[in-house]
Parts: C-alpha cells; sequence; structure tokens
C-alpha cells in the first residue's frame, strides 16, 4: 500500500502548522476500503452464479483457492497473514491455506451457533450487479461481512504504517530545507538497499543532522500524546533528537530525562522549536520568515515530484 506525493504533501502541511493530519489517512482508508468492498462484492456474485451446485461451498471453493495470493486467502477466511506468523511462526503459502481453512470452518460453526441462538434475527444481502442480482442466507452474508472487516482492519494498519514510512524524510528534510541546512549538515541512511533510488521514501531509514565531529540521530513518531512508544524508540534507538505531532508532558520529562532535544509540532509554531536545536548543536543554518506556505510549497514540490 502507497501513499501519493499530494496526500504526503498535505500530511506534512498540516505536520508544519501544527495541525491534525490524521483526516489525510482516514479519508485514504475510507476510499481505498470502499473500493476493495465494491470490487468483494462483484467478486460474489460472479462466484454465487458460477456455482450451480447449491451443495457446494461456494464461498470456500472461490475465496480460500490456492490459486489465490496468500494474503487474499487469509482475508478471505477471516483472518491475516500477520496473525497467521504469529501463530504458527511461518507464512508460507501452504501454512496460510492449512491456517486459513482451519480457521473458515471454526468460523462457520461460530455464525451457524450465532444463527441457532438468534432464532428472530435474520440478515440477508442482496447484491446487484448490472441486471442480475444475487441473495445471500444470514451463514454466507455474515462470511462476507466479517471478510470486508478483516479487509479493513489490514488496510487501516497497511496505511498508518506506510503513513509514518512515507512522511518520515520527506519531513526531515522539509525542516532542513526551510532552515537552509545545506546537503553537507545532514546525512540519510537507509536501513537496507541503495538511497539513490528517487522518491524512495517508503522504507526504513536513519536521519542524521551532522557537523565537522558528530552526528546526531534524529527519530520522528506520528503518534497520539502519551504513547509509551516515544521514550522507548529513543532510548533503542539512542537518538538525539525527537520530532513528534504530540507529546505527553510525560513524555516530555523523559524526554528531557534521557537529555534528547524534541519538537511537539502540534504546539503553534512548534516546528520553529527544530531551529532552536540547530543552534543547540551548532548546525549552521538561516532564519526563516513569519510566512513560510510559498517556501514550503516550493520544497515539498521539489522532495515529493513523481
Amino acid at each position: 500500500m502507497t501513499l501519493t506525493s499530494e496526500v504526503a504533501k498535505n500530511i506534512i502541511k498540516k505536520l508544519i502548522h501544527g495541525e491534525d493530519y490524521r483526516i489525510e489517512v482516514v479519508t485514504l482508508i475510507n476510499t481505498e476500503f470502499l473500493q476493495e468492498a465494491i470490487n468483494f462484492f462483484k467478486e460474489v456474485v460472479n462466484a454465487k452464479l458460477a456455482n450451480k451446485d447449491i451443495s457446494l461451498d461456494w464461498y470456500r471453493e472461490t475465496f480460500l483457492n490456492k490459486k489465490l495470493p496468500s494474503d487474499k486467502i487469509a482475508t478471505n477466511s477471516g483472518l491475516n497473514k500477520k496473525t497467521i506468523m504469529n501463530m504458527y511462526n511461518s507464512a508460507t503459502k501452504e501454512i496460510v491455506l492449512e491456517a486459513s481453512i482451519e480457521h473458515y470452518e471454526t468460523l462457520q460453526q461460530a455464525i451457524q451457533n450465532l444463527i441457532d441462538s438468534e432464532g428472530n434475527l435474520n440478515i440477508n444481502l442482496i447484491i446487484k450487479l448490472r441486471n442480475v442480482s444475487v441473495e445471500l442466507t444470514m451463514n454466507e452474508s455474515l462470511l462476507v461481512i466479517n471478510a470486508l472487516a478483516v479487509k479493513r482492519a489490514a488496510l487501516r494498519g497497511g496505511l498508518w504504517s506506510t503513513a509514518g514510512k512515507r512522511v518520515e524524510k520527506p519531513l526531515m528534510l522539509s525542516l532542513c530545507k526551510l532552515y537552509g541546512v545545506t546537503e553537507k549538515n545532514y546525512d540519510i541512511a537507509y536501513v537496507n538497499g541503495n538511497k539513490n533510488v528517487k522518491n524512495d521514501f517508503e522504507r526504513e531509514i536513519d536521519f542524521y543532522l551532522k557537523d565537522e565531529k558528530n552526528r546526531y540521530k534524529c527519530e520522528v513518531k506520528l503518534m497520539g500524546r502519551g504513547n509509551p512508544e516515544s521514550a522507548d524508540a529513543v532510548i533503542a534507538r539512542d537518538s538525539s533528537v525527537f520530532v513528534a505531532d504530540k507529546l505527553s508532558e510525560t513524555n516530555k520529562k523523559q524526554l528531557d530525562s534521557l537529555k534528547v532535544q524534541w519538537v511537539e509540532l502540534r504546539n503553534t509554531d512548534g516546528f520553529r522549536k527544530f531551529g532552536k536545536i540547530l543552534e543547540n548543536l551548532k548546525i549552521p543554518h538561516n532564519n526563516i520568515k513569519d510566512d513560510i506556505d510559498k517556501e514550503l510549497e516550493k520544497i515539498l514540490s521539489e522532495i515529493l515530484s513523481d
């Protein structure tokens, strides 16, 4: 899953202006999920129509078919690959198929038990595609609803994770460029692979500010206030600078005790504390104007060009 350059630009603008960036990710999740739901409903209609034998488990036959990609088999069964990996310490195609079928059968039984206990409740999905419509039984309807819930959860987790990775490097670059920090005073170390891949923002990186003698590791976390991950991440990665969306008072005390310099972007003009950090670290930089919109737009167009 990827975020477009335009979405990444909007997130960075909101972060630097101290605004909530989350609506950008939520909107993207909603858009992708609704399209995923429509595509899934189309597949359900075609699968239901293709299987004329009423004794055949058409859902298992079609949506747990070993010819499908393993991640799709897992979500169709009501699982995701990460869960399977945690359960079996493996996510090979064979393991995914075995776990998915086992879970599907368990889910089927749970649905049947629910139907038996809720005798007065009936849920039937009717899906119309062009001039054709199919009606799903309560059992089939609940299977489809559950699969969609898993698909949304997978999209949500993937896009939030991607947002952090996608924004980390261009956010630090934007802050550096706003303050006129030249390339000789920062460094980007890719954890895996060659850094000379144009616009490859979604791999893990280490970002450093540096002078002639020292390199200062910078950590970016776009978490909510009070997230205990903050200090843990800094301790684990031996960071000198911490840039966050929100920080609780406890977070700030933890960082201060570690002698880690921090920026809380959600504060009014919160990003301007980055200038103070550059001054403290004796990193050459320029003062910036009060109105940064035009300069920020130019910077983002340069570093996030497709």
